[in-house]
């Protein structure tokens, strides 16, 4: 099965209520209504910008939107990708069918959500 964008409409409904900094776990997904919206951010060491790239996707529908923004000051979080090794990560985020799975794979092995802190 493939993966669709979420409309520009789905996008603006996942923008209320409580962010995922806030609540990290899985939420309600605009599109098919499961409880698997599940949330990923990262901040690239090679951006030359404090950047923050966040990707939403759920697991049941196999919907998906990615954003970059500006890193909010102050804002650290766990990065279970971090530990892998520059040329590995490459590769996994090569794909991103196949960097979507994994991550949805970390979910449901408890790796993540990701914790915060400001």
């Amino acid at each position: 099965m493939s993966w669709d964008s979420f409309t520009g409409d789905q996008v603006a409904a996942m923008t209320q209520g409580e962010s995922f900094f806030a609540a990290p776990g899985e939420r309600e997904c605009p599109a098919c209504g499961a409880m698997t919206l599940r949330a990923y951010v990262n901040a690239p060491s090679q951006a030359r910008r404090p950047t923050l790239v966040s990707y939403v996707w759920c697991s049941s529908c196999r919907r998906f939107v990615g954003t970059r923004a500006k890193h909010p000051e102050g804002l650290v979080f766990s990065d279970p990708l971090e530990a892998l090794p520059a040329g590995e990560r490459r590769e996994l985020e090569r794909s991103l069918v196949g960097f979507l799975e994994h991550l949805d794979q970390l979910w449901d092995d408890g790796v993540l959500p990701q914790t915060f802190a400001a």
